[in-house]
Formats: structure tokens, sequence, C-alpha cells
């Protein structure tokens, strides 16, 4: 079996240990902490579709790591994971499975063989009933819980249930919060109502930082996207994330482009660095690697990392692995060789 482990380290993005990066934002460099909502920023807020759409398409084209560098940019994926589940049916075993994954999220002699033995997932994404039991499981691993809150996935229960539910969630060891917005504020323009809710939901979360899921597929336009993403910064949010899984329409690389453009201007102007999440519909190691190379591309290096960067996705988790035994043994693998993928 050949030795990818000395090569692996050669590549850029190995330089930061992935065992190193499970700190949420505000403990690596100062936390966003928001601004007064400014409406003639928000209202130049524009989004040209065809040209959006266009520069989408030929990312495929123009971005492709081969061999070693590919595993390297697949294991810094991996670190980037927010393993979820988000069922009806969750339980206690099924969470403690999904823990032991992400504690080692690939095969320990694939591990081995990439010179990435301590590599884990950046995050376990639960429910609140589910965050004792998750907590407990990922103890001493340096592996936060996140918890989807404030009504996951509509957002239409009572607002002081859902700051409540978020509080709750804290209180029960959350150390991310992935919170909803509620989507008809952006549809009617109400960005007033929007900054409040959004700076509502981050006082509630206290030391727990915040995820901000737009649910782009439900805000009719990438202009509203545009203009959501920055509504949701200035109130202080630590990431943005695409979407809850649930809709119809989940992340995409034209969604993504427009957040991410959001996120470097913010940073342009106040110097905070905000985080970006894609969730829903990405499963293929190829996808995760155009999500990569364009966060890269728009961003730079710093944003891929796992305080500034995660993937709602768990069932990425299983391609990758087979790829990783690919790039490792040179034989294609399949699903039942590599647990819970």
């Amino acid at each position: 079996m050949p030795d990818h482990g000395a090569s692996l380290s050669q590549t850029h993005l190995s330089r930061t240990p992935l065992s190193q990066t499970h700190q949420v934002p505000q403990t690596v460099e100062p936390r966003n902490p928001g601004t007064a909502l400014d409406m003639d920023w928000v209202l130049r807020a524009r989004a040209n579709r065809s040209a959006i759409e266009r520069r989408a398409a030929t990312l495929p084209g123009r971005r492709s790591v081969k061999k070693d560098f590919q595993a390297a940019w697949l294991a810094r994926a991996v670190s980037c994971i927010d393993l979820t589940t988000l069922a009806g049916d969750d339980t206690r075993g099924r969470v403690a499975r999904l823990c032991a994954k992400a504690r080692q999220p690939v095969r320990a002699d694939l591990l081995d063989a990439l010179g990435l033995p301590h590599l884990t997932t950046g995050a376990v994404c639960v429910y609140h009933d589910m965050i004792a039991p998750a907590v407990a499981a990922l103890h001493g691993s340096g592996i936060p819980v996140a918890a989807v809150s404030t009504g996951f996935p509509a957002g239409l229960s009572p607002f002081h249930l859902r700051v409540a539910e978020i509080g709750d969630s804290v209180a029960a060891g959350a150390a991310e919060i992935d919170i909803v917005i509620s989507r008809r504020h952006v549809l009617t323009g109400d960005w007033q109502a929007l900054y409040d809710e959004m700076r509502a939901f981050r006082e509630a979360c206290g030391p727990a930082h915040v995820k901000a899921i737009l649910a782009t597929g439900e805000l009719g336009t990438l202009q509203n996207v545009a203009r959501a993403s920055l509504v949701c910064m200035m109130a202080g949010a630590d990431f943005i994330k695409t979407s809850t899984g649930k809709e119809s329409v989940n992340a995409t690389l034209p969604v993504t482009l427009v957040m991410l453009r959001a996120i470097r201007e913010y940073h342009d102007a106040t110097g905070f660095r905000v985080g970006y999440k894609p969730a829903g519909g990405i499963s293929k190691a190829k996808d995760a690697l155009l999500y990569l190379a364009l966060i890269k591309d728009e961003l730079g290096d710093r944003w891929l990392r796992p305080d500034l960067f995660r993937f709602g996705a768990s069932s990425l988790l299983g391609d990758i692995e087979r790829q990783l035994e690919h790039h490792v043994t040179g034989a294609y693998s399949a699903s039942w060789r590599h647990a819970m993928s």
C-alpha cells in the first residue's frame, strides 16, 4: 500500500491541522457583533441571474483536482461536515452511532494511510431532544453539538417559543444553533422585521454561535437571497446557511455564489468574517469539490476551515469515504464496506 501521508501534508489544504479546527468562530477570531441595519446598503444589493448562472455553470470545467490533491480536498470536506440526523424516529441509539461516526468518519486503516488518524467531522446536528445524548457521546472529542431551533423547519411557531427554544438548547449543551428565519419578512421586503428577529435570536444564543438558515429555495429571487444574507449578518449571524434540507430546492451553486459575495462584501466593510453552510442536495464527493473550489475562488483559503465553512450533508460522507478507499487501495469500493455510509 502506498504511503500517501507525506504527499498529502504538502498540499495547501493541509497546512492547518485538521484535528485542531473544531473551535466555533468566536474562539478563533473576533465574533461578528453585527451592525446597525443599513437600508441603503441592503437596497443596493442586486443579483444578475444570467451572469451568476453562467459563472456557476463554468465552474466544473475550470476547477479540477486529482490524485493526492483530490484526497486532501476530500479530507478537508470531511472535517467540514455537520453530520446530521433530523428524523421523527431518532433514538438515543441512532444518535450514539452518529456520534461514533463523527469521531471516526473514515475507516481507521484509510486514515492511517492518509496520514490523518485524528480526522473527525465538524459537528453533529440534532433536534433539541437529542442534545443531551449527543453531548454525552462526544465528550472529550472536541466536536461541537449543533441543534436546529426556532420551529425548524418552517419557523412558524409563536415568536416567544422560538426564542425560548434557543435558550433551552444552549442550556442543554448545544454549542451551535441553526435557526430558521421568517421567509415572509423577505418576501414582503420587511427588512426591519427580519433584522429585529435575527437580532433577538442572536442574543438568545448567548455564547453559542448561530447559523441563520435562509431557506433560499423559498425566497423567490437571487436578489432576495443577497439582501437577506446582508440583513442576517448585520444582525449578528455567525454563519449564513442555504436551506433546512426540507425545501424542494436546497443548496445550489448560483445561490452559493450570491451568498459568498455577500459575505465578502460584509467582511470588506466591517472586517468581520461570517461563515457559510450549504445544506441539502450535496451527496457526491465531486459536488463537495466544486463547493470548496468556489469558496477558495471567492473568499480565499481562510474560509476552507470548519470554523467558517460547513456542509449540511450527512450522505456526502459515505461517497467521500468510498473515494478515499479507491485513492488508497486502487480498488473501487462498495457502500457496505463503510459503516453508516
